[in-house]
């Protein structure tokens, strides 16, 4: 049976010879997320022929594969057959998740229709924005949104800063006050030791990451990543709920200061949260890019 080993930080090279090719969409197939994750959800890896298999959990502690990188054409047939029966043998409840769209079409091509269940997990589909809609918020959709950046930047005193080494202990103490303002636990912990190990590794890892101080404190962070020429990805959004207009100061700003050379700016999904999923509505993303589920 295939060796599978757990994911360590000095698998960035490894991972990003069979990543960086690819042009992917969402946001699980960048080693960040990967890395910073694979504790949460037991990220495991092994390569078979020259292509890469990726182990992973679900949040409800069902482990799938993810989309096998690295693939030929003419091998893809020979890949999913062999995952198949490893899928058997390992007992697992779905054979793959997190899959793109492009992957799904080249599956159906060689397979024909029917012989897999194909179905979109929306609880993960990802949330797409345009970079000048967010930099800018302008036009009727955003006004709310600007209105409370404006009152933001007239009644308060702040400072923006990049997240360097001497930051990195204040940020966890700051994630460490928010998670437990909103009750630590479930997802929110796992987050949380998701944003101690980014932080912990920032020297290994390729983000960019900025804080607000709000008259002395340090009242907001963020960190994201440009993944390839059209996306950068924000991993990470933690400001006081208190203060208004922070959340839409640090999300406007963040993207002026780094991220206006490429067009598009994704967001992760809402992992079917309500709140959350309204939250990421109403900025009005140009698309969802879908997931899918493969059995």
């Amino acid at each position: 049976m295939l060796e599978f080993k757990p994911l360590t930080i000095n698998d960035k090279d490894l991972f990003d010879k069979y990543l960086k090719p690819y042009i992917f969409e969402t946001c699980e197939y960048s080693f960040t997320n990967l890395f910073i994750w694979r504790k949460a959800l037991d990220i495991q890896y092994a390569l078979y022929k020259d292509v890469l298999i990726i182990l992973k959990s679900d949040f409800e502690g069902e482990l799938h594969f993810m989309q096998p990188i690295g693939y030929k054409r003419e091998n893809l047939e020979e890949i999913i057959n062999f995952l198949i029966e490893l899928k058997s043998q390992l007992g697992l409840p779905h054979l793959f998740k997190d899959v793109e769209e492009w992957f799904v079409e080249e599956l159906t091509s060689v397979y024909g229709e029917g012989k897999f269940a194909i179905s979109e997990d929306r609880d993960n589909f990802d949330y797409i924005y345009e970079s000048k809609a967010l930099s800018s918020l302008s036009g009727k959709k955003l006004h709310k949104k600007k209105n409370h950046y404006n009152y933001f930047i007239k009644n308060y005193n702040y400072e923006v800063a990049p997240i360097t080494s001497e930051l990195i202990q204040p940020c966890i103490k700051s994630a460490r006050e928010w998670c437990h303002k909103h009750v630590c636990k479930g997802y929110l912990l796992y987050e949380l030791r998701s944003i101690e190990e980014m932080l912990r590794n920032s020297s290994n890892l390729d983000f960019i990451g900025m804080v607000v101080y709000v008259e002395g404190k340090l009242s907001a962070f963020t960190i994201g990543e440009k993944i390839n020429e059209n996306m950068a990805i924000i991993h990470i959004e933690k400001a006081d709920p208190d203060i208004r207009g922070l959340y839409n100061f640090i999300n406007k700003t963040f993207i002026e200061d780094h991220f206006m050379e490429v067009p598009y700016i994704n967001r992760e999904q809402d992992l079917g949260i309500e709140g959350l999923r309204q939250a990421k509505l109403t900025y009005v993303p140009i698309k969802l890019a879908k997931k899918f589920t493969i059995d």
